[in-house]
């Protein structure tokens, strides 16, 4: 059950998405609920078309839902206005996306120097050195550092989109299949980021991913199929790993 107070960072309430009108209607999230605490890593797994990708916007205030709230470090999400909702966006969550969105004129060392010198305020000198210790973490150091997008292969475009949302500290951190372009060995170290962003920083990360690797990493998992979150004994089966204790959350049933 969701705790009464809503104390958690991350809550989603009985949250709907529906597209399309008449005959043409499709659900694609339906009367989901869920929270995540607190320097909480949870992880959001199923199949495509399942509904993960449209939950973590929804939750992440980039698209809004039919029916349902979004309580966000204690805000109403989807009650501000869109003015609001992008400052909040700026201020508190880093986002990591599968299609990378990084800019084609900047390096890799510039991606992330921006979002310090114009984010967040950090002096130029600052901003060099936090972004070129992000990007020797990340294996991109030296020469590549200094590479452009269209010079760099897709695994080495994802390590610099996830060192962009892991910089400026967010307290929400939301990702879309951040190991899908890589290699295990540097996905490894990017679920190592992510698990270090909440137990170290108290950030809440929220990461929708098909590989089963990742489960012992996590503090929570969720299931979801057909737009609903489920119960599935292959992932019980696997929340005791050797790293953590990862909770299998079921389908929350919530006063109305």
């Amino acid at each position: 059950m969701l705790d009464e107070n809503l104390s958690s960072p991350l809550i989603g309430l009985h949250l709907r998405r529906q597209f399309g009108e008449g005959e043409m209607r499709s659900v694609a999230v339906n009367d989901v609920s869920l929270e995540i605490g607190a320097g909480q890593m949870a992880l959001l797994m199923g199949p495509s078309g399942s509904g993960k990708t449209t939950l973590l916007a929804l939750l992440s205030g980039l698209l809004r839902p039919t029916s349902g709230q979004v309580i966000a470090l204690g805000e109403d999400l989807w009650a501000l206005s869109e003015q609001a909702r992008e400052n909040f966006r700026l201020r508190y969550c880093g986002f990591i996306f599968q299609g990378y969105n990084l800019f084609a004129a900047l390096t890799a060392q510039q991606q992330l120097e921006m979002i310090l010198k114009w984010g967040q305020g950090v002096s130029s000198a600052e901003a060099r050195r936090r972004a070129s210790e992000m990007l020797e973490l990340l294996g991109l150091g030296g020469r590549k550092a200094h590479l452009r997008p269209s010079e760099l292969s897709g695994g080495e475009k994802q390590r610099v989109a996830i060192g962009r949302a892991l910089i400026k500290n967010p307290r929400l951190l939301f990702a879309d299949e951040p190991t899908s372009a890589l290699e295990w060995s540097h996905g490894e170290q990017v679920i190592e980021l992510l698990r270090n962003a909440a137990h170290e920083t108290g950030a809440t990360v929220l990461c929708v991913a098909h590989d089963a690797r990742i489960v012992p990493y996590a503090d929570k998992v969720f299931y979801m199929e057909d737009g609903q979150l489920q119960d599935n004994d292959e992932l019980n089966a696997l929340r005791d790993g050797p790293l953590s204790n990862p909770v299998l959350q079921t389908p929350l049933q919530l006063p109305r």
